[in-house]
């Protein structure tokens, strides 16, 4: 009977010591807060072959927090090689996440369009947006601008990795932008704007930098069109382009 009782003494003296030790209370005591994760990642750094201004374009997405809460900053835009010209946007956003592989964006976002010869323009934009998955690892960006005038704006991006073999990469990509109101010193008109078709083919030379080459298409529509043509331009443009992506 004693040994019954010292036995079934030491059982429960396992089990709760288990329980203990294995606890998350215990384990987050013992190893702290996670800590801030990280990533600077510019997914084009390209130059662009169209027998004209020869852009110079750059997409980049940073971030910096946890699994939940993140602050992101995004910036893209394009410069002639030839011109004084540049036309950029920049985002500042709090993201969170709500699903798995799927987080709300919320924030500011900040145009410029500048020009030998013309006025500097800016407006400034609240951002409301999703990044995420969706099935078959496309990676999807839909979001919503409202421009310290009203204007209101929709974007749609998606974008997919398609490994060849282990290093040889086909990137194809998809945008497109919608307005309600027009903006004629923006180019911007009202209605269906712009579809944007690209397939960049690269090779990864290591995990955090990948050269690529490949062919990007832009077709304006409607009165988007009619502002381009005006400014010297052409509603509908295909570029061979070469360059870098790579993070760290």
């Amino acid at each position: 009977m004693i040994r019954a009782r010292l036995h079934a003494m030491n059982v429960a003296a396992l089990i709760l010591g288990a329980i203990v030790v294995g606890s998350p209370v215990s384990a987050s005591a013992e190893m702290g807060d996670p800590p801030l994760n990280h990533i600077i990642l510019f997914e084009e750094l390209e130059y662009g072959f169209n027998n004209g201004e020869n852009p110079l374009s750059w997409d980049s997405t940073s971030w910096v927090g946890g699994d939940w809460n993140r602050v992101w900053f995004k910036t893209e835009g394009e410069m002639s090689t030839t011109d004084p010209e540049v036309d950029g946007e920049a985002q500042l956003l709090y993201s969170r996440l709500i699903a798995p592989f799927w987080e709300f964006q919320v924030g500011l976002r900040g145009d410029l369009v500048a020009a030998e010869g013309q006025a500097t323009e800016g407006r400034g934009h609240l951002v409301l947006g999703l990044e995420g998955l969706a099935p078959y690892w496309f990676e999807v960006e839909p979001a919503v601008f409202v421009s310290h005038r009203g204007d209101v704006s929709f974007r749609l991006r998606a974008t997919y990795d398609l490994f060849i073999t282990q290093r040889l990469i086909a990137h194809p990509s998809f945008e497109t932008n919608i307005a309600v109101q027009s903006v004629p010193e923006f180019g911007v008109g009202a209605g269906f704007n712009d579809i944007e078709l690209g397939l960049r083919l690269g090779y990864q030379i290591a995990r955090e930098l990948t050269p690529y080459i490949g062919i990007s298409w832009n077709q304006a529509f409607t009165e988007t069109a009619d502002f381009r043509r005006a400014a010297g331009g052409k509603a509908s443009d295909v570029q061979g382009v070469a360059g870098l992506r790579f993070w760290f």
